[in-house]
């Protein structure tokens, strides 16, 4: 049923989603320029808040987007009415969770001005936060469904959804931030407007899709729409460790960046500045880290160890490709990189761009050890070793969030310094899940049944 992992079968299912986050990175990119137009302080707003939404979302955006997994172990075990079924349990789970995201809202505003954000930034980076949270259950809904196709394989699909959903973000978020075409700007609060009207119409074209698919025709009549007790379980079971690393993991991360930014508004931009263009290297390693889960998963769920093993360094092999491109990209382009986001900089914002530039030349350092852990943990999740991630991954987070906030608050070090210290962490993650995946464990996980579907409750 299955055909040999190689390159090429890698590549094919990876490239699709390289694209399809390379249009989330665009989507976020332009987000950040058109709001750099309005003010240099209305930048790291932009992204305290994106990032700060994205830390509450993330646990349970975790949870029912392991229906990626789920999906691709059921689909190597030739059960395509159970992939159905998965999908249908990650919705009503969103559904579920979706009030429970609204409700802590509340909550951010006070850890804004916990972080020693002056009043103007923190009334700048809360609106932005509060509209993408009520928007949450599109980007829950977006797991799911982007989760199902890559189990699949099926990932041009998202790869067309993602891109499509640029020609809607961009021109929104352009019009609605700044005021043009005879609509007056709403400022940062219609950038986020315009990420939602992206993310939704992205949404509505997988689930369009979800509809067509041969699979959901077959079987949609079977109660597919039905809760089913043990497809819950096995969502919470596997995907609870797999949400609570990545809460656990981008909340370290966002402390990091709040505390960076309280140094000054200068370093909390040229901090801003940094990590849009580690994003750029960052956010399509994560399609090789999918297509990665995707390939070890339906591999494991086949019974195939061996393919599941080379299908991790395979990833790994793209991986690096693409973050050599970008290690280049920094230590020669930095200069004319930071360069494009001093559009809104007034004449007291001249020692940003210096210090963008030296920190972006050492983001270099660590790009390579960043695909490596990105490829390794996504085949530990493939293979239902997600509690073991989340406990590496989750404890090496925190001591550099406790490190950070050491050195910055304590003993009030410089904020090269404590970036070396943060190049140190991400080196240590790389290792750390090349170890994990070496050591072996995942190979004896069973995450789900092999019955024949006439014995399958």
């Amino acid at each position: 049923m299955h055909r040999e992992v190689t390159l090429g079968h890698m590549l094919t299912i990876a490239f699709p989603l390289i694209v399809s986050q390379g249009s989330e990175t665009v989507m976020l990119f332009f987000n950040r320029y058109f709001v750099s137009f309005l003010g240099s302080d209305y930048i790291p707003a932009s992204m305290s808040g994106g990032l700060t939404q994205f830390v509450f979302t993330s646990l349970f955006g975790g949870i029912v987007g392991y229906v990626n997994a789920l999906a691709a172990q059921y689909h190597g075990a030739g059960r395509p009415e159970r992939c159905v079924q998965a999908v249908s349990q990650g919705l009503l789970l969103s559904l579920v969770f979706y009030p429970m995201l609204l409700a802590l809202i509340p909550l951010v505003h006070r850890g804004f001005g916990w972080a020693g954000h002056n009043p103007r930034l923190i009334a700048l980076e809360f609106s932005f936060f509060r509209i993408l949270m009520f928007g949450s259950f599109i980007f829950l809904a977006q797991g799911v469904l982007a989760g199902y196709f890559i189990g699949l394989g099926k990932t041009r699909t998202v790869m067309v959804a993602s891109f499509l959903g640029i020609f809607v973000n961009v021109p929104l978020t352009w019009i609605l931030t700044l005021g043009r075409l005879g609509i007056p700007g709403l400022g940062i609060e219609g950038a986020a407007i315009g990420t939602l009207c992206g993310s939704f119409f992205t949404v509505g074209i997988l689930f369009i899709a979800y509809l067509r698919s041969p699979a959901y025709r077959a079987h949609h009549g079977d109660g597919a729409w039905k809760p089913r007790r043990e497809l819950l379980v096995r969502l919470l079971r596997y995907g609870g460790p797999a949400g609570a690393e990545v809460f656990i993991n981008v909340f370290a991360f966002n402390l990091f960046i709040l505390l960076m930014q309280s140094y000054s508004p200068s370093v909390a931009t040229a901090v801003t500045i940094t990590f849009n263009y580690d994003l750029v290297a960052f956010i399509p390693m994560l399609g090789v880290g999918a297509a990665v889960t995707s390939l070890a998963a339906q591999r494991m769920g086949a019974g195939d160890v061996r393919g599941a093993r080379r299908a991790a360094f395979l990833g790994l092999r793209v991986a690096w490709s693409y973050a050599s491109i970008m290690v280049v990209a920094f230590v020669v382009g930095a200069p004319m990189l930071v360069r494009v986001f001093s559009g809104g900089f007034s004449a007291g914002d001249e020692d940003i761009l210096p210090l963008a530039q030296k920190l972006l030349r050492l983001a270099a350092l660590y790009t390579l050890a960043d695909a490596t852990q990105v490829v390794f943990s996504g085949a530990l999740r493939g293979a239902g070793d997600t509690k073991w991630v989340m406990i590496i991954s989750g404890a090496l987070h925190w001591v550099m969030a406790t490190g950070s906030f050491v050195f910055i608050r304590v003993l009030v070090l410089p904020p090269v310094t404590v970036w070396l210290f943060f190049i140190a962490f991400v080196v240590s993650m790389g290792i750390a899940m090349y170890l994990r995946h070496r050591h072996g464990a995942w190979q004896n996980i069973r995450l789900v049944e092999s019955a024949p579907p006439a014995l399958a409750g």
